[in-house]
């Protein structure tokens, strides 16, 4: 007899291979992803396809052997990397008899368990129900019949219609509250602006340390672990960096192939960083992937209005690479990124530095005088910066 974890559910990982690439650094973050939900990855099943199938998106012979696997490890739900339309998570569900999720809803089940403020609340549950209402064109059989009984015997009105009608009264609902706090952070950011605050936002693959290094920053003492989405609702702090005053703030993290739905239900909060002067675009320095992840980061910028906002990417946990605290330049002495550990403090100053010419030119330039500036190349790889004469 399989005894149930104490993390929750046991799960089988199913990533088919359609020529995405990336699969490796795909699968770890599939089951950094089921981890965060709170399952235990007991088997993973892996195969390759042209194309998905249209019933069953795997091919009936793999999902006999995902039924092999789930009756060999106990495991008692399946999650694919991929989204799944309705129809092939309800035929998968009937063939393996267990539930199945795809990737948009592992993220959505993640997202509701990390959210904590009111609003962030309200975000997921729009994501959620705008994901199920999907589900429910021909869901299942039972939504379509006709209410009956004692005490059931309604207007004529079908299951699957009272239910798709109620979703839709809940979705308007939460979509008004959303509005009302969305107009009480535009009042904020107005205020902000007749202060002359400069923005600053921080940006980034999830689990690259923003969370981290804005603590780091602004001694805010927010949540901060190692862990998928640990940071769902915007922080806002004010720091200095000289004699500038900045408004910064840390926001979700993004992930490669983000649900639509979050997207569109975090509107507001990712409204934030279209808004800002600048963007600190963090980077996990010590991640294999790190470019594709940088790709998924500059994509979801593209999608919220965010493109032309000015950035300075930070690498951060350079303290894994034992590579040194630098800044990287490029034309006319530009700051394109800035080497640091935010959890060491080593190159802390060099962003402040940056922070408080930016703010206080309105450009993002190096502290350094031009008749000093080095351009300095950091070969990560290597583990080694080297400096040369410009």
């Amino acid at each position: 007899m399989f005894e149930r974890p104490a993390g929750g559910e046991r799960a089988v990982v199913v990533q088919i291979d359609l020529g995405q690439g990336e699969l490796d650094d795909r699968l770890e973050e599939l089951k950094l992803l089921t981890s965060s939900a709170g399952a235990t990855v007991e088997a993973t099943v892996s195969g390759r396809r042209a194309k998905p199938d249209p019933a069953l998106f795997a091919g009936s012979g793999k999902v006999e052997e995902i039924a092999e696997t789930l009756r060999a490890h106990g495991a008692d739900l399946v999650i694919f990397d991929h989204a799944l339309s309705p129809g092939q998570q309800r035929n998968l569900e009937k063939s393996l008899q267990c539930r199945v999720i795809d990737r948009t809803a592992l993220i959505l089940d993640i997202f509701a368990l990390r959210a904590k403020s009111h609003e962030g609340k309200l975000q997921v549950e729009l994501a959620q129900l705008n994901h199920l209402s999907t589900r429910l064109v021909r869901g299942w059989t039972h939504l379509e019949r006709q209410k009956g009984g004692i005490g059931l015997r309604g207007p004529g009105e079908k299951q699957l219609e009272t239910d798709r009608r109620l979703l839709g009264e809940r979705v308007r609902q939460l979509k008004s509250r959303l509005a009302k706090l969305e107009k009480q952070r535009h009042t904020r950011r107005r205020a902000r602006d007749r202060r002359d605050a400069f923005s600053v936002s921080l940006v980034g693959y999830t689990n690259a340390g923003k969370s981290t290094l804005f603590n780091a920053l602004t001694k805010a003492g927010t949540y901060a672990a190692d862990q998928l989405f640990a940071t769902l609702d915007t922080t806002t702090r004010r720091m200095f960096a000289g004699a500038t005053n900045i408004v910064l703030s840390d926001t979700v993290g993004f992930i490669r192939d983000l649900p639509h739905a979050l997207v569109a239900a975090f509107h507001a909060t990712l409204e934030e960083t279209s808004q800002a002067d600048l963007l600190l675009h963090v980077v996990d320095a010590s991640g294999k992937d790190r470019e594709s992840q940088i790709d998924a980061v500059n994509t979801v910028l593209n999608e919220i209005g965010a493109a032309n906002v000015p950035r300075i990417e930070v690498w951060n946990k350079i303290d894994l690479t034992h590579a040194e605290a630098a800044i990287a330049r490029g034309d006319c002495g530009r700051v394109d990124r800035v080497f640091l550990s935010a959890r060491t403090g080593d190159g802390l100053s060099l962003l402040r530095t940056v922070l408080g010419d930016a703010a206080g030119s309105g450009k993002v330039f190096s502290g350094v005088p031009d008749s000093e500036q080095r351009c300095i190349e950091p070969l990560l790889s290597g583990s080694v910066v080297i400096p040369c004469d410009k």
